[in-house]
């Protein structure tokens, strides 16, 4: 049964609201000793064993060439985000990265009108969307606009916001064609498969005592569960019912949520820049929501 197209838009702020507050519990889970592929790895893992169990058993797509796009979904929307997302926090600033990513919906915008003649973008869209990532970039660099250009992390961290791009529009293309649980399910099927050769640089070593401490337990199993296995049907159902363009936009309301659950949980403080971003964002995105 579909919703009201309304109840779509409120989805989609809580599914972004959620993904806010990942970027904590990685923060939790690397300061306990595990990898960032590690993180995802196990993040992926679980969520494709319990999407499993609400999954149709069926294995495979009608022809191979929509396997391959699949295949693709995985990588953009799973492997390849995360790993340069997370290689490049490793390389540049944190605030450089944080920045750049958030350029996926405008990226996602723009090749969304380079191949799907049925997207459209008013000047409002525009507009509000260079509004809110004008609020984003007050936020992340909090009044110290000192941006350090590090190639490589940021290069990477453009190609991160680009596979989220890619992850969208090819979400789209599948939509109509499978489930969207069916769908979600083999993304993260591939997402896993795909991140393994990482592990040849860096192997995997489980340790279980690690694993089973409760902070470890708790914040794997809301990555894995709520901000992956539930998300990302849920974005994908937002996806193909609000389109790319429209839908993606909310992704400016993520460093929005990370600055007041850092407020409430870190103890970080919140400057009349943050706030002064944050209205940016809000006004952005009820701007370029508006039809």
């Amino acid at each position: 049964m579909e919703l009201k197209h309304g109840y779509y838009h409120l989805i989609a702020i809580l599914t972004v609201a959620i993904w806010g507050l990942t970027f904590i519990s990685t923060k939790v889970l690397i300061n306990h000793g595990l990898t960032p592929q590690e993180i995802f790895f196990y993040r992926f893992l679980i969520a494709y064993l319990g999407i499993w169990v609400i999954s149709p058993k069926r294995l495979f797509t009608n022809n191979w060439q929509d396997e391959l796009w699949l295949v693709a979904g995985g990588i953009f929307g799973g492997s390849l985000y995360f790993f340069t997302e997370n290689t490049a926090l490793g390389i540049t600033q944190a605030s450089n990265v944080s920045f750049i990513i958030c350029t996926a919906p405008l990226l996602t915008t723009i090749l969304s009108l380079l191949f799907y003649k049925s997207e459209k973008a008013s000047k409002g869209l525009i507009y509000g969307s260079l509004l809110a990532l004008m609020g984003v970039g007050l936020i992340v660099f909090n009044g110290s606009f000192v941006l350090k250009i590090s190639p490589i992390g940021d290069l990477l961290t453009l190609l991160a916001a680009l596979s989220w791009a890619f992850y969208s529009l090819i979400i789209k293309k599948m939509a109509g064609r499978y489930p969207t649980i069916f769908i979600t399910r083999k993304i993260f099927f591939y997402g896993v498969l795909t991140i393994l050769p990482a592990f040849l640089l860096h192997p995997l070593h489980p340790d279980t005592a690690v694993l089973l401490q409760p902070a470890v337990l708790f914040n794997l199993l809301f990555l894995a569960v709520l901000a992956s296995l539930i998300c990302y049907v849920l974005w994908n159902v937002v996806l193909k019912q609000l389109g790319t363009v429209r839908a993606s936009n909310y992704i400016y309301l993520n460093p929005l949520v990370t600055m007041i659950a850092s407020f409430l949980i870190l103890d970080e403080k919140i400057t009349l820049v943050a706030l002064g971003g944050a209205a940016c964002i809000v006004c952005g995105v009820y701007w370029a929501e508006k039809k």
